[in-house]
């Protein structure tokens, strides 16, 4: 347990050294094709996760592997632009570093957001989806001896995705004319997509929308106490039947998610400068 915390408090010391008196309270991760929020962030200052003690590299397509300090909607954030997945073989512990680096430099908030099938029928690609809950089919980022200094053995998930956060983005949706429904997020493993059964499995029980993140970031940050809000882009509608013409592609995953980052752009500004 030693060497997590060290490899924890390492990551937040040199990051500390290197954006100085900046105190971001609002945290930003974002998911295959959607790194063009942080070409919002103003008085940026870019760091390579390369560069950063601790932090793995983001391999995935889509993820261009930076944190990016700065201004956005009148508050100090901090951006991810790319995120790590379990697929990429990276333990939980590493997954959920950079959460745990910004519990540790002040965040208060965590805005998520990724790239997911719409497995609701009324779904369609381009659709912005607030996510109201989640499903886990992999592994619990809190596996192994608690962390004390973050939060409890036993952390409560009745309420991981926050009430008001979501009211608010409503409001905003309304205002901007964007209907915004809200889905249950289904994550696994990945990095295959899912069979036709699995799709027809996962929405008898419950699922709107798949994808291969952001759950362990959000259980690690619930963990640390962070309100969380979570916006899905449906990049692909999800296959129900065995048939060729229906085949996922990563690629145009990441068209469909630059497609919609615009809008979502907006409606993360917006709720930042109201928190």
């Amino acid at each position: 347990m030693q060497k997590r915390l060290e490899t924890i408090h390492d990551s937040a010391a040199y990051l500390r050294e290197k954006i100085g008196f900046l105190k971001p309270t609002v945290g930003i991760v974002l998911g295959s094709g959607l790194g063009r929020l942080a070409d919002e962030i103003t008085e940026q200052v870019v760091i390579p996760y390369s560069e950063i003690p601790g932090f793995p590299v983001s391999t995935a397509i889509g993820h261009k592997g930076n944190l990016i300090l700065g201004l956005l909607g009148g508050k100090h954030v901090m951006a991810m632009q790319g995120r790590f997945h379990f697929y990429e073989g990276y333990s939980m512990d590493q997954v959920t570093l950079p959460i745990r680096v910004m519990k540790l430099l002040g965040i208060q908030y965590l805005f998520v957001s990724n790239a997911a099938g719409g497995n609701n029928p009324s779904y369609k690609i381009g659709d912005l989806v607030i996510i109201k809950d989640h499903i886990r089919f992999m592994p619990d980022p809190l596996l192994g001896q608690n962390l004390n200094e973050f939060g409890p053995r036993f952390p409560d998930m009745t309420c991981a995705y926050d009430a008001e956060l979501r009211k608010l983005a409503h409001e905003v949706g309304e205002e901007m004319g964007i209907t915004l429904p809200e889905g249950v997020y289904f994550a696994a493993t990945g990095p295959c997509y899912e069979t036709p059964a699995e799709v027809r499995f996962y929405r008898m029980i419950g699922v709107d929308l798949q994808g291969m993140s952001t759950i362990p970031e959000v259980i690690v940050a619930r963990h640390s106490n962070m309100r969380v809000f979570g916006m899905s882009v449906v990049t692909n509608i999800c296959n129900t039947t065995n048939e060729a013409t229906t085949l996922n592609d990563g690629e145009d995953v990441i068209i469909a998610g630059n497609a919609a980052a615009g809008r979502m752009t907006a409606i993360f500004k917006r709720m930042i400068e109201r928190l």
